[in-house]
């Protein structure tokens, strides 16, 4: 790719070419990219320089101002959500610091580049058609790279941030009638509640990048009913957000399917079918850890299937993965199932040690579906070591802020259950 700018860079380009269209909109606030430059140059006046990264915590607003401002004083961004232990120093090179999620263990704080997010947001550019004149409306937190990488995006377009400080469906009907939006990043569980309450995406809207969690078929067969322009993906904190992303020209989309790599990454599977990646978005390293060679292959938690034509298949997490009756089961498989059984609004398998069957499948289950009725239905449907044999009934799942099942409580909530 040609030189990679920073946001600071982005900003100040768009600012020459551009003064009075809008870069950000928040509430009833909006600015130019004039204006936005010119409050990123105060807030970058205030930051001390400092090889250590400048940490802060607020609204989106907040945070995504800093981000700017950060970006002019060129010293590393932190956005956090809460205090977290934090590193004295990031890699030279670093550009943001993005904590983990912890959905899956201990939160982790990556270090990614300008190369790794310039990259990254050019690459998504090509592959959703942002341009200057489009709006992405951003609900997801901006502590999380998800947030922060459509602050990227729409500089590197020219694009407008219509910024939301929570995922909130009342203001998402309201701007969906009040703007043009164009895009909109969502995990499952924030489309699914869209569709329950009946909100439909506004004629305009192109994309609507889904990720995060897995997408059940059932759920993307109501949205694309619904009218809803989908296209799951697949990223973490470690690859700079999206690195797969699936559009109609990658053929029929079937549960897992996340489309080929997005720009100059690679994707590859090692001999337990773990995906690897590799490429200019892969993070710099862990803050606290020695710095990832460049060139590496980058082992993540997840397991794939790569086809003839290099799209990528999701099934799961490694970690995640159960034995039941001698036969692996992973909770998507059994999730997959559970999510088209009628009754059934959102649910979440799990497994607790069994001295008979070395796991058993733990379901919990968010509707109306009788214990009896979600047994009649997954019966026909599973393996036998696959069934669930307990279900347990709950008023929401366990959640982190950006959407993600919370694994670790789901196994306490099941384990309290048994006893």
């Amino acid at each position: 790719m040609s030189t990679a700018l920073s946001l600071a860079q982005l900003t100040e380009r768009n600012a020459a070419a551009a003064p009075h269209s809008v870069a950000l909109i928040a509430g009833e606030s909006h600015w130019t990219w004039q204006r936005l430059l010119g409050d990123a140059r105060q807030l970058a006046a205030q930051i001390p320089s400092s090889a250590t990264p400048y940490v802060c915590q607020g609204s989106s607003l907040d945070l995504a101002r800093h981000a700017y401002a950060c970006s002019l004083s060129q010293r590393p961004f932190w956005p956090l959500d809460k205090a977290l232990t934090q590193a004295d120093s990031a890699p030279e090179a670093a550009a943001l610091i993005i904590s983990t999620s912890g959905s899956e263990g201990q939160a982790k704080a990556v270090a990614l580049s300008l190369t790794n997010l310039a990259s990254a947001a050019q690459a998504a550019n090509q592959r959703l058609a942002l341009g200057a004149g489009d709006i992405w409306l951003a609900c997801l937190p901006l502590y999380h790279i998800g947030g922060q990488s459509i602050l990227w995006r729409c500089a590197l377009a020219g694009a407008t941030v219509l910024l939301h400080e929570r995922f909130d469906t009342s203001a998402i009907r309201d701007d969906f009638e009040r703007y043009p939006v164009s895009h909109i990043s969502l995990v499952p569980a924030m489309l699914a509640r869209l569709l329950e309450i009946g909100i439909k995406p506004p004629a305009s809207l192109r994309h609507a990048i889904i990720g995060g969690a897995a997408l059940s078929l059932t759920l993307y067969e109501k949205a694309s009913a619904a009218g809803w322009p989908l296209n799951p993906s697949y990223g973490m904190s470690e690859s700079s957000a999206q690195i797969a992303t699936w559009t109609a020209a990658d053929g029929p989309w079937q549960p897992g399917l996340v489309g080929t790599a997005l720009g100059e990454n690679e994707i590859s599977l090692d001999s337990t079918g773990r995906i690897l990646l590799r490429g200019p978005q892969i993070m710099l390293g862990y803050l606290g850890q020695n710095e990832r060679p460049e060139n590496d292959w980058f082992t993540t938690g997840d397991l794939g299937k790569i086809d003839a034509k290099s799209r990528l298949t999701v099934t799961g997490r490694a970690d995640d993965m159960l034995i039941s009756a001698g036969r692996n089961v992973h909770p998507l498989e059994v999730e997959s199932c559970l999510a088209a059984c009628p009754g059934v609004r959102d649910v979440a398998v799990t497994g607790l040690p069994d001295a008979v069957w070395g796991d058993i499948v733990v379901a919990l289950v968010v509707g109306d579906a009788s214990t009896d009725e979600i047994i009649r239905w997954s019966t026909p449907r599973l393996p036998s070591a696959a069934l669930p044999r307990r279900i347990i009934q709950l008023a929401s799942l366990p959640r982190t802020a950006a959407g993600k099942l919370e694994r670790s409580t789901l196994r306490h909530l099941a384990s309290e259950a048994a006893a």
